[in-house]
């Protein structure tokens, strides 16, 4: 998950050796990274993809890029629509255990999985993590929700927070530390992050959000910097050492996962939770090593649900 050689990315995939490769359905992997993502991710053993998207297109890319289909399978649909509903299919029938979207558009995937017939609902709200690998950060860093929930209620935080927690314990963190971020760290009622974030502290210190630590509010820096919480007079198991920073918002969580991809040279994975299956959620924009880097994840969580 790194350009700068932090070693992360590599340990990650050291985890998914010996694992069995999980069967995922690509839906409409028709533009060159969105097929190279999957089939890289096939021959480094992660999962095993059914691609569904128009034949004819997805071999015309294949030949065109040089990719080796060799024997994967693909699922013949005519178009995108087709394919986020064919691909939710195969994962209700159990012929899928992971979704990974291709270059279609998110909306028009999450739509299929969000549909009340047919799709792929849970009890849960869904919400999108990214695993991010920030040079000069101790840790993989997990932020949500960036890329789903425009504006969430206090009772959505509680289910994007939750669907967080779970990953990261499934990635072995031992109570995983959550930030709950705002722009300062004092509750304020003109702020509503302040008064979300401190409703979030009590929910977990009462059992309605297990397996973390929960603190806010925090702003960024005594977030993610012992230094700047000592200055604030600032005790707190958390700050300076998340494993999980909870955005207020959409916007403001987007606009900080960005800043460290292209300011900070960090790299990321992205997943959807909250539905019956870990979707692989990329961006069009991603690398293939990006790709490979939530094929990855999505495999580990996969087989930890195999396990429960």
């Amino acid at each position: 998950m790194t350009r700068t050689g932090t070693g992360k990315y590599e340990a990650l995939l050291d985890r998914c050796r010996g694992l069995e490769p999980v069967p995922t359905a690509v839906a409409h992997p028709c533009d060159a990274s969105a097929l190279a993502g999957p089939l890289q991710a096939a021959a480094d053993k992660l999962i095993a993809p059914i691609l569904v998207g128009p034949k004819a297109k997805i071999v015309e890319i294949a030949e065109r890029g040089d990719l080796d289909l060799g024997a994967t399978q693909i699922v013949d649909v005519p178009h995108s629509h087709a394919a986020a509903n064919t691909a939710v299919d195969l994962v209700r029938e159990g012929r899928a255990e992971l979704l990974m979207k291709g270059s279609l558009h998110t909306d028009e995937l999450l739509g299929a999985v969000v549909a009340r017939e047919g799709g792929l609902r849970t009890g849960r709200r869904i919400s999108h993590v990214f695993l991010m690998d920030v040079p000069g950060y101790h840790k993989v860093l997990v932020i949500t929700d960036a890329a789903i929930n425009i504006a969430p209620s206090l009772e959505d935080k509680v289910d994007i927070c939750q669907n967080a927690i779970d990953l990261a314990v499934t990635l072995d963190v031992q109570r995983p530390k959550v930030a709950v971020l705002a722009a300062v760290e004092t509750v304020n009622s003109k702020m509503p992050a302040t008064i979300d974030a401190a409703c979030l502290c009590k929910m977990s210190e009462r059992g309605q959000i297990v397996g973390g630590v929960i603190d806010g509010p925090l702003a960024f820096d005594n977030a993610i910097s012992v230094d700047a919480a000592r200055t604030k007079g600032i005790v707190s198991e958390v700050a300076g050492d998340p494993d999980i920073l909870l955005a207020p918002d959409l916007e403001a969580g987007n606009i900080l996962a960005k800043q460290l991809s292209f300011l900070g040279g960090a790299d990321s994975a992205g997943l959807v939770l909250g539905a019956r299956v870990p979707i692989i959620l990329t961006s069009r924009a991603d690398s293939v090593r990006a790709r490979i880097a939530s094929c990855a994840v999505a495999m580990l969580a996969a087989h930890a649900r195999r396990r429960r």
